[in-house]
């Protein structure tokens, strides 16, 4: 009997630790460029101004940033930033 808890069968429950552990081991890797984008970001830069940085388009930066986000499954610049610190890709600043 659960006692008004959660219950799984054992199928289940298998299933659940192999999606948690999975998710969990994923590896994420971004390019330097990405990388450095990522820097950037984190010195609020402007797309325009991390263009002008890294000697490219802002339509490439456009671009870095949208592959940034999905690789890191990030939906804000405050989660990217958290992601990236928790992961050590970039350090905190001071």
């Amino acid at each position: 009997m659960a006692k008004g808890g959660t219950f799984f069968s054992d199928e289940v429950a298998d299933e659940m630790k192999k999606v948690n552990t999975t998710s969990e081991s994923k590896e994420i890797t971004l390019s330097l460029r990405e990388i450095e984008v990522v820097e950037l970001i984190a010195k609020e830069y402007t797309n325009a101004k991390i263009a002008e940085a890294l000697f490219i388009s802002e339509r490439t930066v456009e671009t870095h940033r949208k592959n940034i986000f999905r690789k890191t499954d990030t939906k804000s610049v405050i989660g990217l930033l958290k992601y990236c610190v928790d992961k050590r890709i970039i350090k905190p600043l001071k």
